[in-house]
């Protein structure tokens, strides 16, 4: 099965992804096994098989997108959190966006540009003073997107395993999306949760952007539900109660993530879940914005009607993972023979489901306590954490590995 597209870029990659790989010897997958401590062997050999076309299980339907160009430019405020680092010298310390004296769009240089060349348009500063790709061994590849592909890579001083996001500029020149991964650096170095996925860097050669990412073992929680077909209520719950704490800690900062879904949720050494790719967020201060993007299966009513949204378009978006999570299918999805995109539209706005017989009473619940059509009304992410569906049945996440 063809996997979903993503929110961001397409699952096919250009072929200058398929053809180049970062430009320093890879090692072998056998070479990380052994050198990671041995508490994250299994973890390691776990995700070996997550990135893997599946064959078993209830197969998941084709996610469809709504047909929209790259965000328009928005302006917000940075975050008032320390700067990221990986565990290594200072003299290896990469060059990360400050939030005190530095300006990121000078410092990244990535700021849409049509007159200036590429290494102009992604500054050159950078790499003088921070990380280069000589700082890491090359691994496998984790995954591949339109305008590059994700490595499991090894910074070589301090053996600290990471994965590197390696994205090509002529990709992000053509697609105008420079502005976007500006934004994307700008929000993910400062957020700092147990279920958020950690960047700690951002460098660059002559052709490509590496953004350094905190590796997740288990890969895409959207794999493991593809592989199963669906998750019973304890693991339901679990799920939902890690991704509303994350939230909350976003929204406090008055960050809006907009693209929740499983294929962007990642999942720990321990099977935690972990948010990901920021590609669509924004720092919204002023609460209140109008950009067209995410999912046409997880898109809130106000998206799908072109009118300004908040931070409650997440909620909406956890709703409908609740409803997937727990059936394998997005309660609005409709295929081309049922009437496809224009009629999960108008599903969508007219809150058109039925949750099947054989989910619970205290799920049915929840879902539709999340799925009201307008954002002031539905359930706030603390109350969901309260919610006794929730209370009932999310156990406790366990910190001990089977070797």
């Amino acid at each position: 099965m063809a996997a979903r597209k993503n929110s961001m870029e397409e699952n096919v990659p250009p072929p200058s992804a398929t053809t180049t790989k970062p430009s320093t010897k890879p090692s072998t997958q056998s070479h990380y096994v052994t050198a990671v401590k041995p508490a994250a062997r299994s973890a390691l050999s776990t995700q070996a098989g997550s990135h893997q076309s599946m064959t078993a299980g209830r197969k998941l339907p084709q996610r469809s997108m709504m047909p929209s160009g790259p965000p328009a430019k928005e302006t917000e405020a940075e975050p008032k959190t320390a700067v990221p680092s990986l565990p290594v010298d200072k003299a290896q310390q990469p060059t990360v966006l400050s939030n005190h004296n530095q300006q990121p769009a000078k410092n990244l240089g990535v700021a849409a540009s049509s007159s200036s060349s590429t290494n102009s348009l992604f500054g050159g500063g950078m790499m003088r003073q921070g990380w280069s790709i000589d700082n890491f061994e090359v691994g496998r590849a984790l995954g591949k997107g339109k305008f590059g592909q994700v490595y499991l890579g090894r910074e070589k001083k301090s053996r600290f395993v990471v994965a590197l996001k390696v994205m090509f500029k002529e990709e992000l020149k053509k697609n105008g999306v420079e502005h976007q991964l500006r934004r994307e650096i700008e929000i993910q170095t400062h957020l700092r949760h147990p279920h958020i996925v950690r960047m700690y860097g951002v460098f660059h050669d002559a052709t490509k952007v590496y953004l350094i990412l905190e590796y997740a073992p288990r890969g895409e929680l959207y794999r493991l539900l593809e592989q199963k077909g669906h998750f019973n209520d304890a693991e339901t719950a679990t799920y939902v109660t890690e991704l509303a704490s994350a939230l909350i800690y976003c929204h406090e900062r008055k960050i809006i993530h907009r693209d929740i879904k499983p294929e962007n949720l990642l999942l720990g050494i321990y099977g935690e879940l972990k948010i990901a790719d920021f590609g669509w967020s924004v720092h919204s201060p002023n609460s209140r914005r109008a950009t067209m993007c995410g999912t046409l299966d997880y898109l809130a009513p106000e998206m799908v009607e072109n009118k300004p949204h908040d931070e409650t378009i997440d909620i909406w978006c956890l709703g409908i993972l609740v409803f997937e999570l727990l059936t394998g299918k997005a309660p609005f999805h409709c295929t081309d023979a049922e009437g496809g995109q224009m009629e999960t539209a108008r599903r969508i706005t007219h809150i058109s489901y039925t949750c099947p017989p054989s989910m619970s009473e205290g799920a049915a619940d929840l879902i539709r306590q999340l799925l009201v059509y307008l954002g002031s009304h539905r359930l706030p992410l603390k109350q969901v954490l309260a919610h006794p569906w929730i209370v009932a049945n999310k156990q406790d996440r366990s910190r001990q590995l089977t070797i």
